[in-house]
């Protein structure tokens, strides 16, 4: 099955060891991951989350990092994964 992680980036100093921290989790599970972590920087947020929409189109199920809450970016995608119907579960 294939995996996309959601949770906080902006401002966040640890999102990386987060995200991080949760693909390994994912591999050691069985998923194959997408990491939105990894992406370059450097673009506009929107920018960010047509290309995540994107990953999302593509996997099997959303994991939701504890955090997600607190973002615009991961509240979008917690709305957009609902509405096509995504398997979502949370990280604990």
């Amino acid at each position: 099955m294939k995996a996309y992680i959601a949770g906080k980036i902006s401002g966040n100093e640890d999102y990386k060891h987060e995200f991080q921290v949760a693909q390994t989790d994912l591999i050691l599970d069985g998923y194959t991951v997408m990491n939105p972590a990894v992406l370059n920087k450097g673009f506009e947020q929107m920018e960010y989350l047509h290309v995540c929409k994107a990953m999302i189109d593509v996997c099997d199920i959303v994991f939701f990092l504890p955090n997600w809450t607190t973002s615009c970016g991961s509240n979008f995608e917690m709305g957009y994964a609902t509405g096509i119907k995504k398997d979502i579960r949370f990280i604990v």
